[in-house]
């Protein structure tokens, strides 16, 4: 199950890398950023999540209900226009490539940095609580999509 979701985080990865040369592509009707704002914004998120996930204390970890994490995270879905990134993850006022792609290279580390960890590692949202590897690698998975999402929105309307 881990395997499969380091692979899917990968092809994500992946993805996202081929939108860098369009990063100043825009359209308010979808999105008041450029794409480059949710490449560098997807990669922040996914590099601090990594960071917690890998510096947690496993025997830190206790499992609770948590609503919002029961629904959402089986759907893979955030809804749009509902959350506002923390500061800590909003992107600087001018996105440089060189920037994207060093946070690119330093998700791919976190990758195989998490892939080892024990199931009790885990990272603390702000919503959804306490998620341990597997629930935090779905996470990531989740916000990730919801950005590439926006960016296939802001590029389909662009043409």
């Amino acid at each position: 199950m881990i395997n499969k979701k380091i692979t899917i985080l990968k092809n994500q990865l992946s993805k996202l890398e081929s939108f860098i040369p369009l990063i100043d592509k825009e359209n308010p009707e979808v999105s008041k950023s450029t794409v480059g704002w949710q490449l560098d914004h997807a990669l922040k998120v996914f590099n601090l999540v990594s960071t917690w996930t890998v510096n947690s204390n496993p025997k830190e970890y206790k499992r609770s209900f948590n609503l919002w994490r029961s629904v959402l995270l089986p759907l893979c879905y955030i809804p749009r226009g509902k959350a506002r990134a923390p500061k800590k993850v909003l992107p600087p006022e001018t996105i440089l490539k060189e920037d994207i792609l060093n946070q690119l290279q330093q998700a791919h580390q976190h990758i195989e940095t998490i892939r080892p960890l024990p199931k009790t590692a885990y990272f603390e949202h702000h919503v959804f609580g306490k998620l341990n590897k597997q629930q935090t690698l779905r996470f990531l998975e989740m916000h990730t999509k919801h950005h590439l999402k926006i960016v296939d929105d802001i590029l389909a309307q662009t043409d």
